[in-house]
């Protein structure tokens, strides 16, 4: 019996590894939109957050344990999703908006204003 809980400690102990979540980044004229998979996320245990020019997002997998229950052997893990970005100075982090549907969280991130294409209105003389 205290051999399987060895083996369940060291299991915890890799699950606090953080796991890169694919994603999928897109510009257009306005900004970017980033895509990030962080399947089986609830979205209580979503972090999406800015420091200066830099945007991490973090999430936390949990496995249902019965109340007053522990683990003996465990072989799924319960990741812990991390990323981080430095966001260009053309980028606004203050205006990010952030969506959350079936495990994808989906940001659009705005280009600034000085970024911003503009049309010149050219007059006739």
């Amino acid at each position: 019996m205290s051999e399987k809980q060895d083996v369940a400690k060291s299991d915890v102990a890799q699950q606090t590894q953080a796991v890169l979540p694919p994603v999928d980044i897109v510009e257009d004229e306005a900004g970017i939109r980033l895509t990030a998979d962080l399947p089986g996320v609830p979205k209580d245990q979503l972090s999406v957050r800015t420091e200066g020019q830099s945007l991490l997002i973090e999430g936390q997998v949990a496995i249902d344990t019965p109340e007053g229950m522990e683990p003996v052997y465990v072989e799924t893990r319960s990741p812990v999703y991390r990323r981080t970005f430095n966001l260009s100075r053309d980028l606004d982090p203050t205006k990010i908006e952030a969506a959350f549907r079936d495990g994808v969280l989906t940001l659009r991130i705005p280009k600034a204003e000085h970024a911003q294409p503009r049309k010149i209105a050219v007059s006739v003389v």
